[in-house]
């Protein structure tokens, strides 16, 4: 017989993910400010193997405008600068030979309704996990009434579900909306 506990932890541990998911895929998202993890998904080849910028260099944003990035190793300027230039970040970075500095360009109205776009469509997709988490949940229940759990459990089972999804689907409204906010703020 199965667990109803378990079935409602597996359901809040998948519904978690999601929100873990979505938190990250917002933090690669520009918003017009710097942010060091912007670069978290460019990698740099340093000596034979690829690693985080993060890695072979001390990252560092000095103001809301630029990231400032100081290779520990001299013989690494010019790979994480290809590497920038390489990613799909579309900024130039600025080498003075002691740092490389990446200004972060003020946002355009166009830009900034296509990233909100972006950020509604990631959302969508976290709202999308917690249902079906919900509903994977809610076809092990009623299995589990075939084979003799009583229906009662399942119904109030069911009721913590609905609950569990409606808070998870709020905290996903309220991070788009932080997150528009600080997309459209000029």
């Amino acid at each position: 017989m199965i667990d109803v506990k378990d079935c409602l932890n597996e359901a809040q541990e998948k519904m978690d993910m999601a929100i873990m998911y979505l938190e990250e895929t917002l933090a690669h998202i520009r918003a017009g400010k710097a942010d060091i993890r912007l670069l978290d998904g460019i990698h740099v080849d340093s000596y034979g193997s690829m690693v985080p910028i993060n890695n072979v260099a001390a990252v560092t944003t000095p103001d809301a405008r630029s990231i400032a990035i100081k290779p520990w190793d001299k013989n690494m300027f010019r790979v994480i600068e290809k590497a920038i230039i390489d990613s799909n970040l579309g900024i130039m970075p600025e080498n003075n030979g002691e740092v490389i500095r990446i200004g972060i360009p003020p946002l355009t109205e166009e830009r900034r309704k296509q990233l909100a776009k972006q950020c509604k469509s990631e959302g969508e997709t976290g709202k999308v996990s917690i249902r079906n988490a919900r509903r994977d949940a809610i076809d092990v229940l009623k299995k589990a009434v075939k084979e003799g759990l009583p229906e009662d459990m399942q119904k109030d089972a069911e009721g913590k579900l609905q609950k569990m999804h409606d808070k998870y689907i709020k905290q996903i409204e309220d991070m788009l909306a932080k997150k528009d906010k600080e997309i459209m703020t000029v």
